[in-house]
């Protein structure tokens, strides 16, 4: 009884140490959300952010309407972006998309190669939203944190 005891208590510790790595840590983000500077959000939620991408929510709380902007699905901030905060995989989001598409709902946000365009987009629609990956030195562009 002891011996099997002693193995539940390893495999249930082995358990939670898997869990632990496997899930996201705030600091170990691929990428960081950006908004145009006179913005004055600080923080953002996750649905609210994922709901703004797929274009459930399509205005901020004073009116202006959402102008999302993604990174091309190559990018590995994309990747982590899509399943952190949309909690699909890009094929799913893409997926996604050409139903809304057919249907004649809405169109994807665009799609910028580099972080550089997304800045660029941001900084030209104050009212956009965007993320890029995770770099120092950022300048011009609000960087605003995800709560949960």
């Amino acid at each position: 009884m002891r011996k099997a005891l002693t193995a539940l208590t390893t495999l249930s510790l082995a358990l939670a140490a898997l869990l632990v790595s496997a899930t996201p840590s705030v600091g170990a983000s691929s990428y960081q959300v950006i908004v145009h500077p006179s913005n004055t959000i600080s923080a953002v939620h996750r649905s609210f952010l994922a709901d703004a991408y797929l274009k459930k929510v399509t205005r901020w709380p004073d009116q202006r309407v959402i102008r999302p902007a993604d990174l091309s699905a190559t990018s590995a901030a994309r990747a982590q972006f899509s399943a952190e905060v949309l909690r699909r995989s890009i094929d799913a989001v893409k997926a996604y998309w050409q139903r809304r598409i057919f249907a004649g709902q809405a169109v994807p946000p665009p799609e910028f190669a580099r972080d550089a365009e997304v800045i660029s987009y941001v900084l030209q629609h104050p009212s956009a939203i965007g993320y890029i990956s995770n770099v120092e030195g950022v300048e011009g562009v609000r960087i605003v944190a995800i709560t949960y």
